[in-house]
């Protein structure tokens, strides 16, 4: 027994040494450089793959089963001229005998100057889109066209996975040095490259975490950008579970470029990273997000991969001062009122989406000193589909919109001044003259070219809106867009007791805008909208309106200059401020009286119970030919223009006395039965903002009210003297001598 255990012990012994032999014949005997045309050949057979090895090939066979390529070109066999990469050098081996077991132990890959340059032609086709198809031999099909044949022949059957185990991964390191990737489009012009890419690896063991570090340098040329970013993590893997994490992984990184506008972006981002297959689910947990000086905390998760991917989760955007990030970035903000406004921001919102879309839900969002809650969608990224439905507590909107403009409106209240400078007191001047400045901006007010590509609905409501200085509460609104039409199905909202509707709409396809506006008013305050900071408001009243209006153009003076309409107004309890009427009145009756006013005026202002009229607007100049007045003992009935265009006014009003028991405030002026129901003339004309101060006795018309007035005094005198002595026909005949 000893005996054949030692020649068994021998045999062994023989046969590893005539193995060792022999792999030391093949390594030193046989040399792999000898074969490379048949490599090549090879290669050009199997995989339509043009290789060329300019380096030598170094190899070992055991323990270690080695390959080192050095100096080494790729070309598909088609343009074998155009290589699409090159490698400086390639190392890897694998020991022999755990193949045997379908294990794969290796020792360090590594990696040197790789450079892939991919690019597609101006028909769309890649220079390594044939890569892998072997080439068409003389006579047959070409491969894709046998393949496709071979498809449509046989029907396609899931594929049978092997009931084995899957081989075992046992890799020491992995290392990529000077990596570079670079792709051009000829058809879209576009180019993108990665360059100095940097992998390294620890060990790669399935189940157990791999650390791994990734840095490059990316570019591109539309937008024209720059960027460097780095990855650190542990990776973890499960091949049959279709398992993959990285776990503790931190992008951080900086960007520059065309968008940036000479700014740069410094981001990071860190959270575990989760793709389970198997599931069909992605996740992003723990996300902390950072850019510049925004900050950022999130959970996302992605399901139904590789059908329909659904994106869920939360995020939260900390305190930060949009103003400023955004300037961080290069973007410019529009010209505001107020260039403290976007100081705070702040956001919390749960996520919803797919592939082309995204929805803000739950949303709460602050901005200075606003608070929103709702939801924000883009309900389709290629149409700009935009969805908003949002409830806020209060805005003021005055600090958001672009300063006033300051080209016609400063020289128009230059004139303004001057006018009222001249305009005297009490009426004792001239009629002033009417405005010739232009009161409205010529810059442009709409986004056309966005408006265009508009795909919105908005629905928004706001406890209290701040515009024009004025406190509107319960503002409600509702619009869409699409396709350049845009419609204001609803605003409305209440200011004081009075309340508001309007509706609009919007049609930005031709050249010229086009526009149409209807209006609704019941009991609103006129005061706040005609008052500014250097005088008070000419008017007060609770005003009614209905209009319905159109126009064109793109500027606030180009709508102005193109509005046509008509409209019905009633001013309720209101007040004429700094103007007496009844003044005015006395002045012309102690004209006629042929005394002095004794006195100053007993008040300035001029109240009414109510003022109405209709408006028939063409070309910005507004018609009132039935102004009416119902002033307490006197009624006022009138005709004129309102030229919007200057903020002008240009009328002819009469006051009429409806009885002598008023008291008067002057003896002068005192009244007696022949001037009741006399209409007494008044011009007013001026700028708007005069009011009634702009109203002078009609010089011409009170020459009338004489001459009427002497006619009926000499009608009275032939009453007295003829009496029954002639026959009425003659009577009447006599009178109307003097009453011409």
């Amino acid at each position: 027994m000893k005996a054949l255990g030692k020649i068994l012990g021998l045999f062994f012994l023989g046969l590893l040494l005539i193995i060792v032999a022999l792999g030391f014949a093949l390594t030193h005997l046989f040399d792999p450089n000898d074969y490379k045309d048949e490599i090549r050949q090879l290669a050009r057979d199997k995989a339509n793959l043009e290789l060329t090895l300019n380096g030598d090939i170094g190899w070992s066979l055991f323990p270690w089963l080695g390959l080192e390529l050095t100096d080494a070109t790729l070309a598909s066999a088609s343009t074998p001229d155009k290589p699409f990469a090159n490698l400086r050098l390639l190392g890897l081996s694998v020991r022999v005998l755990p193949l045997l077991r379908k294990e794969v132990q290796m020792s360090d890959i590594r990696v040197d100057g790789l450079n892939l340059d991919l690019q597609r032609d101006e028909n769309g086709h890649g220079n390594w889109e044939d890569v892998g198809r072997p080439a068409a031999r003389p006579g047959e099909m070409p491969a894709e066209q046998t393949a496709g044949n071979d498809a449509s022949q046989t029907p396609s059957e899931p594929t049978q996975e092997s009931g084995g185990q899957p081989i075992k991964l046992d890799i020491d390191s992995l290392i990529v040095n000077g990596a570079r990737v670079d792709y051009r489009d000829a058809q879209k012009g576009q180019q993108f490259s990665a360059e100095s890419i940097q992998l390294t690896t620890g060990a790669i063991r399935e189940g157990a975490g791999v650390p791994i570090k990734l840095s490059a340098f990316f570019g591109s040329n539309q937008p024209v950008m720059r960027a460097r970013t780095e990855l650190q993590g542990e990776l973890r893997f499960d091949r049959a579970l279709k398992r993959y994490q990285l776990e503790d992984a931190r992008l951080s990184g900086e960007a520059s470029g065309e968008p940036f506008n000479g700014q740069t972006l410094t981001y990071a981002a860190q959270g575990q990273l989760l793709v389970d297959l198997a599931a069909q689910v992605a996740e992003w947990n723990g996300l902390k997000l950072s850019a510049n000086q925004l900050r950022a905390l999130g959970e996302l998760k992605v399901r139904d991969l590789q059908s329909e991917p659904k994106l869920s989760g939360g995020l939260s955007v900390a305190q930060v001062n949009l103003r400023e990030f955004l300037a961080s970035l290069g973007q410019k903000l529009p010209p505001m009122s107020d260039e403290k406004t976007l100081a705070q921001f702040e956001l919390v919102t749960q996520l919803g989406g797919t592939a082309n879309s995204l929805s803000l839900d739950e949303l709460t969002l602050k901005l200075d000193d606003s608070t929103f809650t709702g939801k924000i969608a883009v309900a389709d990224f290629a149409k700009q589909a935009l969805r908003v439905q949002l409830k806020g507590d209060k805005l003021d909107l005055d600090r958001y919109l672009p300063p006033a403009g300051k080209d016609a409106d400063s020289a128009r209240k230059a004139e303004v001044r001057e006018t009222v400078a001249n305009a005297g007191q009490a009426g004792t001047t001239p009629v002033p003259n009417a405005p010739t400045q232009h009161a409205w901006s010529s810059s442009e007010v709409l986004p056309i070219p966005t408006l265009r590509k508009l795909d919105m609905q908005a629905d928004l409501t706001l406890a209290q809106l701040t515009l024009q200085k004025q406190a509107l509460s319960d503002v409600s609104l509702k619009a869409r867009g699409q396709g350049g039409a845009l419609k204001l199905e609803e605003l409305r909202g209440k200011l004081g007791k009075g309340s508001f509707a309007i509706r609009a709409d919007a049609d930005v396809r031709p050249a010229v805008p086009v526009l149409s506006l209807h209006t609704q008013l019941s009991g609103m305050p006129v005061e706040p909208f005609l008052k500014d900071e250097q005088r008070p408001s000419p008017l007060k009243g609770l005003l009614d309106l209905n209009s319905d209006l159109t126009t064109s153009g793109n500027s606030q003076k180009a709508w102005v200059d193109a509005l046509n309409g008509s409209a019905s107004f009633m001013l309720k309890d209101g007040v004429l401020v700094d103007a007496n009427l009844e003044q005015q009145l006395c002045r012309g009756i102690s004209t006629l009286n042929r005394k002095q006013l004794s006195g100053e005026p007993r008040s300035k202002d001029t109240p009414f119970e109510r003022l109405q009229g209709s408006l028939s607007i063409r070309n910005g100049v507004a018609n009132n030919p039935d102004l009416q007045a119902r002033i307490p003992g006197l009624s006022v009935a009138g005709n004129g223009d309102l030229d919007l265009r200057v903020l002008g006014l240009d009328y002819r009003v009469g006051i009429t006395i409806e009885g002598d028991q008023r008291e008067m405030p002057d003896p002068a002026c005192e009244v007696n039965q022949r001037y009741v129901g006399i209409a007494w003339p008044l011009h007013c004309r001026g700028p708007l903002e005069l009011g009634a101060k702009a109203c002078r006795l009609d010089q011409e018309g009170m020459g009338k009210v004489a001459a009427k007035l002497a006619g009926d005094r000499i009608n009275e005198k032939l009453e007295e003297k003829l009496g029954d002595k002639v026959s009425p026909e003659l009577k009447d005949a006599l009178k109307g001598l003097f009453n011409r």
